[in-house]
């Protein structure tokens, strides 16, 4: 009996060593190119292409997301980044290539395997090309056109949204979206978000002209909007008063109180002296409603940035199939590529329209005594003849 099962085992740990011996042969490299991709600079589409959408303007953006302009100021912002040593057994990929193999990622959402037989190269090649470069537009552009405002520059934010949205004493609007994502491994719930699926929350707050001004990229889709801000390093510079944020001020047309500079946010949020969120919905008298009316018509403007990034760059249009640390590099390159694509070639009102990104189920948080009696005086001024608008009544 021992006998026989001594021969069991070894003919099991033999056919196991087969097996290991059979997926390693399996795995070893049949060519060193492969002649799939073997003809790249002959037929891959960064070659077959570049050159004439450069005759076409209008090609050219619809394919790359930007203006000539604009891509060659990024281009010279990233050259020396990107750039790779030549090896005897190969030439590197240029960084216009790699630059462009990343908007075209990022503006379309293709699979890495699209990516492959698109611009004939490795998958793995993609997905390392995406990674660097992302990683490179991001610390390229950040401190440019995502640096944190001044005093003077809150200033100049608050103008353009009494301008814009009739809201005095506003420094930004902001909110969160969920950011699909495949499950990242040995994660467990943590992603797993309130609509059923697995997402990363990007934080963010804008100014009247649709520009993010600070984002936070990254935190667990299980997270509540609330959460997420209070533990970002916005919230924290909020929360310490760390902002540089002008000095109160009285409300246009009035000389008392002095009143501060505010965020709008929505009912997801904790009320307080410098973040301002909509009364309950239960039970409100008029002039309640005129003030969510109000606070609704600046908040808008972070849904409309969500909309055109979205919508721009349409990698956010369904799940990100990339590692967690690339997905979370490819939003934050697409938050400064907005920006940057915005102040050279402005926007299509279209793009604004509808967007995919999902927002946070509003939870229930606690106000702040503070925040109570700014948004008091706030409601009053809405209601006065100073702050009134002719058409509030007929829109609540």
């Amino acid at each position: 009996m021992d006998c026989y099962r001594r021969r069991h085992v070894a003919v099991v740990v033999t056919a196991i060593q087969l097996e290991r011996l059979r997926r390693r042969r399996a795995s070893r490299r049949r060519f060193w190119v492969h002649p799939v991709i073997a003809q790249r600079q002959e037929r891959g589409q960064f070659w077959a292409l570049y050159q004439n959408l450069r005759a076409h303007e209008d090609h050219f953006f619809a394919y790359m997301r930007m203006s000539i302009s604009s891509f060659d100021e990024l281009l010279g912002l990233l050259e020396s980044r990107l750039m790779h040593q030549d090896t005897f057994m190969r030439d590197s990929i240029p960084p216009v290539e790699r630059l462009v193999i990343t908007l075209r990622y990022l503006g379309t959402g293709q699979s890495l395997a699209s990516l492959h037989f698109s611009f004939l190269i490795g998958k793995s090649t993609a997905s390392v090309i995406i990674r660097e470069t992302c990683v490179a537009i991001w610390n390229a552009l950040h401190a440019a056109v995502m640096g944190q405002p001044q005093k003077e520059q809150w200033q100049e934010i608050a103008d353009v949204f009494m301008q814009t949205c009739q809201f005095p004493n506003c420094a930004g609007a902001i909110d969160g979206k969920h950011i699909r994502i495949k499950k990242p491994v040995r994660t467990g719930s943590q992603f797993y978000n309130y609509k059923k699926y697995f997402s990363f929350v990007l934080f963010a707050m804008c100014d009247a002209n649709y520009s993010f001004r600070y984002i936070d990229v990254g935190s667990y889709g299980s997270r509540s909007d609330s959460a997420v801000f209070a533990h970002s390093e916005f919230g924290k510079l909020l929360h310490d008063k760390a902002l540089d944020l002008p000095e109160n001020t009285a409300l246009p047309g009035t000389t008392s109180p002095a009143m501060p500079f505010v965020f709008v946010a929505d009912e997801a949020f904790a009320l307080g002296e410098n973040l301002m969120r909509p009364y309950s919905s239960r039970g409100l008298s008029l002039a309640r409603r005129v003030f969510n009316y109000r606070l609704t018509r600046a908040r808008r403007v972070v849904e409309c940035a969500f909309g055109i990034l979205a919508n721009k760059w349409r990698f956010l249009h369904t799940p990100i199939h990339l590692k967690l640390e690339t997905a979370i590099s490819a939003v934050k390159a697409a938050c400064v590529l907005h920006n940057f694509v915005r102040a050279r070639d402005g926007f299509n009102f279209e793009d604004s329209l509808t967007h995919s990104l999902h927002s946070h189920r509003p939870s229930v948080v606690r106000g702040h005594r503070q925040g109570a009696a700014v948004r008091e005086q706030l409601t009053a001024y809405f209601m006065s003849p100073h702050g009134a608008l002719p058409w509030q009544l007929d829109s609540i």
